[in-house]
């Protein structure tokens, strides 16, 4: 849960939002062999977070995180998949919450409701980090695609739910690749060779894959639709190129 505070989330009750619920998204990036997710740094206080938000009294669950991610990020028309809850009593801690508040003017009183305890629902996205760009909300904090390898410190626990979202990523693959790359900022072209989709898996998973072993578990999923040779002129041998297949529903 993170906070770019509208005026309505800055009032002392948070009498438009369902209490002690709310939305943390980790919004992963691939491009040419790179996996980033996207952090905000809020200014004054060194914090990290991933964007998040909260829910109103009169809106639906998925409307919310769509809502929420276009406010925190400017995306839109992004596929999300919901992932976890995360409850834990240790995820609670009112210091950088209320450090976060104090640096934006606002002074909060103990009670205040964005200084309770929070249950959030996690939500995960996977887009091409170069056609999806992320532009910051009107309160200035920056917001910006950071690479997984050497994240910064994260504020409460941040650090966990990128985990448990990227192992979640790596075991849904097969699943949701077609429906991450339906939506904006795919991660492929609409054409693209085994070689392509491969160095896509193997940044991913974090790991080299036999190619002949990974093309015969592709090609198993019978979600590929095999086009002519991709020919460039060079004498290597022309490898084929492939797209989704338009009926398969993953």
């Amino acid at each position: 849960m993170s906070h770019q505070l509208t005026p309505e989330e800055q009032s002392p009750n948070g009498v438009n939002f369902l209490p002690g619920l709310a939305l943390d998204f980790v919004v992963f990036g691939f491009h040419q062999n790179q996996l980033k997710i996207l952090l905000l740094e809020y200014r004054n206080t060194g914090l990290f977070a991933l964007p998040g938000g909260f829910i109103r009294q009169d809106e639906n669950l998925n409307d919310a995180a769509r809502r929420v991610l276009a406010e925190r990020t400017g995306l839109i028309d992004i596929y999300l998949e919901q992932f976890y809850i995360f409850g834990d009593l240790a995820r609670h801690d009112a210091v950088p919450l209320r450090a976060i508040m104090e640096a934006k003017g606002v002074i909060p009183t103990d009670d205040h409701w964005l200084l309770r305890r929070f249950v959030s629902v996690g939500y995960y996205a996977l887009v091409d980090f170069t056609k999806a760009v992320p532009i910051p909300d009107l309160l200035s904090d920056t917001c910006d695609w950071y690479e997984l390898s050497s994240l910064p410190q994260l504020m409460l626990d941040h650090q966990a739910i990128v985990q448990k979202a990227l192992e979640t990523l790596q075991a849904d693959l097969d699943r949701k690749l077609i429906g991450f790359n339906r939506w904006a900022a795919p991660l492929l072209s609409e054409t693209f060779t085994m070689a392509d989709l491969q160095s896509l898996y193997e940044t991913i998973l974090g790991q080299k894959l036999r190619r002949s072993s990974f093309q015969r578990k592709i090609l198993s999923l019978n979600i590929l639709e095999r086009l002519d040779k991709k020919y460039s002129g060079g004498a290597h041998r022309a490898p084929y190129l492939y797209r989704f297949t338009s009926e398969t529903n993953l």
